[in-house]
């Protein structure tokens, strides 16, 4: 069975329990990254007989609207999918709904959803560390559990329609460490980067911090005031661990 991996993972958080699912049925998955925003997503391939494993970050209790724009260019074709949804323990409120809906659009068999923790990608202090040993034993016993499934998921939790979605509205800058090597501006998954200067759009930046996490010379920087009044918002309900979901 060909196990293919449509993942949308800004900073690897999403990545890394996309292929805790995925490797455990297959060594090799396949790999569609939706944040490659150079890839003509029409063209790629599933067929009926793929298992595929749909993932994507929660953005305010959302799937990042890119994501979902360009899931809905590839064609399904009946392939069973598990939708897993990875946020940084406050609430995932109505990304997998809306990710159910657009699967559903393209021609995918929705089997089974997962909402799985991972290290907030903006305040790290928030499941820090996570996925942890114990969220990769659970996320495997996940996986065990969904690959002979054939029939629809029974229930998703989320609204329609879903919430008014809003943007983080942290824009990341370079400092004066900046040595325009242009990989912030090459990798940011909706070319907000200008490729000379590296000036951010702040219309098209979505704050999904790829350009912090992979800059070499950690040249880039969100406002730290910022950074703070927002993680004292929300203190109080990612206080608790949250744990991982099955929806089957």
């Amino acid at each position: 069975m060909n196990i293919v991996e449509i993942v949308f993972s800004p900073t690897g958080g999403t990545e890394k329990v996309a292929d805790l699912i995925g490797k455990h049925w297959n060594e090799n998955p396949s790999r569609i990254d939706l944040s490659d925003a150079a890839t003509d997503f029409s063209k790629c391939e599933i067929t009926g007989q793929d298992m595929v494993v749909i993932a994507m970050p929660s953005f305010g209790g959302r799937a990042p609207a890119v994501a979902i724009e360009r899931l809905r260019k590839i064609h399904g074709n009946g392939a069973r999918c598990v939708l897993v949804c990875v946020y940084g323990n406050r609430a995932y409120e109505d990304t997998l709904v809306e990710m159910e809906d657009a699967a559903k659009e393209c021609g995918f068999q929705v089997t089974a959803a997962i909402s799985a923790v991972a290290e907030h990608s903006i305040m790290p202090q928030y499941a820090t560390g996570r996925p942890d040993e114990t969220d990769r034993k659970q996320l495997m016993d996940f996986a065990d559990q969904i690959l002979g499934k054939t029939e629809p998921v029974s229930t998703i939790p989320g609204s329609r329609p879903y919430k008014k979605a809003g943007g983080a509205g942290l824009v990341p800058k370079p400092d004066k460490s900046c040595v325009k090597c242009g990989l912030c501006a090459k990798t940011c998954p909706v070319q907000a980067i200008d490729s000379n200067q590296l000036i951010v759009d702040s219309k098209k930046c979505i704050s999904c911090m790829r350009c912090i996490k992979l800059c070499p010379q950690n040249a880039r920087k969100v406002n730290g005031m910022m950074v703070s009044a927002a993680a004292l918002a929300i203190k109080k309900s990612c206080s608790v661990r949250k744990e991982n979901e099955l929806f089957l």
